[in-house]
């Protein structure tokens, strides 16, 4: 190619060169406008949020005075050096923990079930009617957009302090979020064995058990298992309003300044949501492929 353009004539290859030339300028200016735009539209956020680049940097040492109370134990040592000293409470921390993870299990497996149920309903191409579907979606819509910790506050103080306050709230949660995502993968599933089933006479219910189902089933359980990986985390914040789990154990931590609690409380959370996902990734690997697991 660069043969051949070489082989023009001089004034038709300096044709071809300077529109050549005016097409990268084009394209650079548009970079360079594009840049500028969302610069200028970061300043007026920042600006709006009251985001103050100088009070970020003047009180950045308390950010990392607090990191170096944190691994800090009473008796001035670092906290690695002494970790029997620094997970004095593990014993009550697995059993928070544990409740931590049922929370997150039963949550989920609500949330899933009733997803299952409401999803071929806000589907466009499996709802029986057009207003059903509305409903559901806003439905769906509702329940996934109030954040969960909105809802565990809400059921503690209805239903008083304790883990069921967040098995409601993340399975109303999981519910808006799966409702959502089962939904778009009924709407991407082939629709000839829909209409070779409805041919025989069979009903609507039978139509979703036997020509759907069986196609998005592995992306159910894909999904599923992944919402139980965020709602683990989820479940671990939920206890900063009561709703059971470590997360009770550790806002008492931080209120009552036990600094190398709050260190070994956090690790403790971390290693778990590493192994959870290290795991649930792969359970999907092995069941669905590798492409379950990006």
């Amino acid at each position: 190619m660069t043969l051949a353009v070489s082989l023009l004539p001089e004034q038709q290859l300096a044709v071809l060169n300077a529109a050549y030339r005016h097409a990268v300028a084009r394209k650079r200016l548009r970079v360079l406008a594009g840049a500028g735009l969302f610069v200028a539209a970061l300043i007026v956020a920042s600006i709006g949020a009251e985001v103050n680049l100088r009070t970020l940097f003047s009180y950045f040492g308390h950010f990392i005075s607090y990191f170096d109370r944190i691994l800090t134990l009473d008796n001035g040592q670092r906290v690695w050096t002494d970790f029997a000293e620094w997970f004095w409470g593990w014993h009550k921390w697995l059993k928070m923990l544990g409740e931590t993870l049922l929370i997150s299990y039963v949550g989920t497996l609500i949330g899933a079930m009733f997803a299952l149920c409401l999803n071929f309903f806000a589907a466009e191409n499996t709802s029986p009617s057009s207003w059903l579907r509305f409903t559901v979606r806003r439905l769906l819509e509702f329940a996934r957009t109030v954040p969960g910790i909105v809802f565990a506050l809400i059921f503690v103080i209805a239903f008083g302090l304790g883990p069921m306050a967040g098995v409601l709230a993340i399975a109303i949660h999981t519910t808006g979020a799966l409702g959502k995502q089962f939904a778009e993968l009924v709407e991407n599933a082939d629709m000839k064995p829909v209409e070779g089933i409805r041919s025989t006479g069979a009903s609507w219910v039978s139509c979703m058990r036997f020509a759907i189902l069986p196609q998005v089933s592995a992306g159910y359980a894909s999904y599923a298992l992944l919402r139980f990986e965020i709602n683990v985390r989820e479940a671990s914040v939920m206890g900063f309003v009561g709703a059971g789990g470590i997360g009770q154990e550790l806002i008492v931590a931080i209120r009552k300044f036990y600094y190398s609690d709050v260190s070994a409380i956090l690790v403790t959370i971390i290693v778990t949501v590493f192994l959870i996902d290290i795991t649930t990734g792969w359970v999907r690997g092995r069941l669905f492929g590798k492409e379950a697991r990006t």
